[in-house]
């Protein structure tokens, strides 16, 4: 079981770049929000009889 692509980000950031980290956090998270769930680690639902 792999990542699913557009999951893994990776930016150098000195510490003096706050302006350069909070972009590529605000970045980051609205590309996985756009993804959705991870379906890896979704539960199937139960079968009901």
């Amino acid at each position: 079981m792999g990542l699913e692509p557009g999951r893994l980000h990776f930016s150098w950031i000195s510490s003096a770049e706050s302006t350069k980290f909070a972009r590529v956090a605000q970045e980051v998270t609205e590309a996985v929000k756009a993804l959705g769930p991870n379906r890896h680690f979704l539960k199937e639902k139960a079968k009901v009889a």
